[in-house]
């Protein structure tokens, strides 16, 4: 202080001029520089930021951040977007495959096939399905009864009984059961086994199921029944099967005519085919070929040519879900997981016989004792069929 008063020049905060009239450098610090007219900073055209690009303007509006975050927007809502049509591409498929199988699972007709539990052979390793083709001439029109030969039979008996056998390790097997073959029948006594399945004698799916147990001592799995014009639509659905015979084959009866060598067959011929007994064995010729067929339509039916094909497999599964008949515990989960192993190049096989006897029930069957105890060994210890009981 000089005199008493405050010397402005010592003040803290107070800009000190230059002896020309211009502010100091110190001032220079704190003050912003003055704009022209046009606004643009004394000196230049614009200022730039140091700590932004080189090349970028600074111009304090807020433009390039809006952009920025407009751009970030956008890419956002096309991931989201891009996310929501992937997961309905996944998502929609598998809601439809789920749609669809319970509908054709509830379409399939339950018959109680399974005997009950008492005396039954306890739980084995392995698979085993029984397959029958009956005679049923349910919901045949007249004229497809006269267009297949069928005749016009009341109720129904069985035109096929086979076993599918799926070890635990090697290849399935499809064993022909001979309808004539000899045995004991529960509630009907000694007779052909076609009549365990007579609903005329009182039997039917769970009294064949029954007596195959008891007299093989193999537990059956899983049932399927199929009509005769349930086999035509089948065929038809998958549209038609190779088969190759050797000969010329005809049967009036049956209403086939086909020549020697490989043809495609619908539907109608098929069912000729595997039913005929116009040959040197008669029903052993018919049960060889009625295995070859299934095994054959079997490959077809799931064939990716098939199931990718949706005029193929969604007829299949129409006709087929409405023809086919299975136990109550079935489901088509069962028949696809028997479809399946049967595309496993499966070996094609008959019980093996011993002799074919005439008895006061007519010719008959009776099994080669030895070797059809070795077979049913195998199959009630999960193991494949050994190669030395494997008959034609």
């Amino acid at each position: 202080m000089v005199h008493g008063r405050d010397d402005d020049s010592q003040r803290t905060g107070v800009f000190r001029r230059s002896g020309s009239g211009g502010y100091d450098e110190i001032e220079k610090m704190y003050r912003p520089e003055r704009r022209s007219s046009s606004g643009s900073a004394k000196g230049g055209e614009g200022r730039r930021r140091k700590d932004l690009p080189p090349g970028r303007v600074y111009d304090g509006t807020g433009a390039a951040r809006k952009r920025r975050q407009s751009r970030e927007q956008r890419r956002r809502r096309a991931l989201r977007v891009t996310g929501a049509v992937l997961a309905l591409l996944v998502v929609a498929p598998l809601v439809f495959a789920v749609g669809f199988y319970v509908w054709a699972n509830g379409r399939l007709v339950r018959v109680e096939a399974m005997p009950a539990a008492d005396g039954r052979p306890e739980e084995q390793p392995g698979t085993t399905y029984m397959v029958v083709g009956s005679d049923s001439r349910k919901d045949l029109s007249d004229d497809e009864l006269q267009d297949l030969r069928t005749g016009r039979a009341e109720g129904k008996r069985t035109d096929t009984i086979m076993v599918v056998y799926v070890p635990e390790d090697g290849r399935p097997s499809i064993i022909s059961v001979p309808r004539d073959s000899y045995v004991d029948i529960p509630g009907i006594g000694r007779n052909k086994i076609n009549a365990a399945f007579s609903e005329a004698l009182g039997g039917g799916p769970s009294t064949l199921v029954q007596t195959f147990e008891q007299s093989s001592g193999v537990r059956i799995d899983h049932y399927v029944e199929i009509g005769l014009g349930g086999f035509v639509d089948i065929v038809d659905a998958v549209g038609g099967v190779e088969m190759c015979p050797e000969e010329a084959m005809e049967d009036p009866k049956a209403g086939l005519d086909i020549e020697a060598g490989c043809q495609e067959m619908d539907g109608a011929t098929a069912l000729g085919y595997v039913r005929t007994r116009a040959t040197a064995r008669a029903d052993l010729d018919r049960i060889q070929r009625q295995r070859e067929f299934f095994s054959a339509l079997i490959s077809k039916a799931t064939d990716t040519s098939t199931l990718a094909n949706p005029f193929r497999s969604v007829p299949l599964v129409r006709e087929g879900t409405e023809t086919f008949e299975v136990d109550e515990g079935d489901s088509l989960m069962d028949l696809g997981g028997m479809a399946m192993a049967m595309r496993e190049d499966p070996t094609t096989t008959s019980v093996p016989v011993g002799s074919t006897p005439t008895l006061d029930v007519g010719s008959v069957v009776v099994w080669d004792e030895n070797a059809s105890e070795t077979m049913f060994a195998a199959m009630r210890q999960g193991q494949e069929i050994p190669e030395e009981v494997l008959r034609d």
